[in-house]
């Protein structure tokens, strides 16, 4: 009787056990449990090829020091010898700009239908003079400066573009009166500059100065 009654509760006793496992379910595996369930793990990102040492920094900043900015000086001392000049250095522009701006042109490009090829960074120098044709004010009359133009392939060549009123990209250099055989400005500016000029994609008006502190 009482091996029959080991027997009961022995039988009993695996039945909860088994009934208890029923109800908690399979485990999670914890392993594959992020630990931050909101973070996102992403892949690290390479430098860009053209990254360059803070050595060849200095060396590229000291070699403009030593060959072009004392041929800007004495220029800029003959247009106007009562009145000290000092070169511009760089041109900044916010963060947020630059995102705001990648964003815009990516945004119009794919609208028109092409894709960025390139941005060419254009050499400037701000007019003597208080307003640009637009109306805004010049900061910094006389200093150098860059626009930034996104280019994009068409033809098998590579153009700086706009958005025309029609909606499409269009190449800078016809809108300027340039050729692909000439080279030269046919015109200073033609009539259909003028009227998509409200479809130009060029980024300027950054923050130009001389050698600011600290850097090199």
């Amino acid at each position: 009787m009482k091996n029959n009654r080991k027997a009961l509760l022995a039988f009993i006793g695996v039945g909860l056990l088994l009934l208890g496992a029923c109800q908690q379910g399979p485990k999670k595996d914890e392993s594959t449990e992020p630990t931050n369930p909101n973070s996102t793990q992403k892949e690290p990102i390479a430098p860009p090829e053209g990254i360059i040492s803070l050595e060849e920094s200095k060396s590229l900043y000291d070699n403009y020091t030593k060959n072009r900015i004392g041929m800007i000086e004495k220029y800029e001392m003959e247009q106007s010898p009562d009145e000290k000049h000092i070169p511009s250095r760089f041109t900044s522009f916010t963060y947020s700009d630059i995102k705001q701006y990648m964003a815009y042109i990516e945004q119009e490009a794919g609208e028109a239908g092409v894709d960025i090829s390139s941005l060419r960074f254009y050499f400037a120098n701000y007019p003597d003079k208080p307003d640009f044709p637009d109306g805004k004010k010049v900061v910094h009359p006389r200093q150098n400066s860059i626009f930034i133009v996104p280019t994009t392939i068409m033809d098998g060549q590579e153009y700086g573009f706009y958005i025309g009123t029609d909606g499409k990209a269009k190449p800078i250099k016809d809108a300027m009166g340039r050729s692909k055989e000439n080279n030269t400005s046919q015109a200073s500016l033609m009539p259909i500059l003028l009227q998509d000029d409200g479809g130009s994609l060029n980024l300027n008006h950054g923050s130009s100065g001389p050698p600011p502190d600290g850097d090199f």
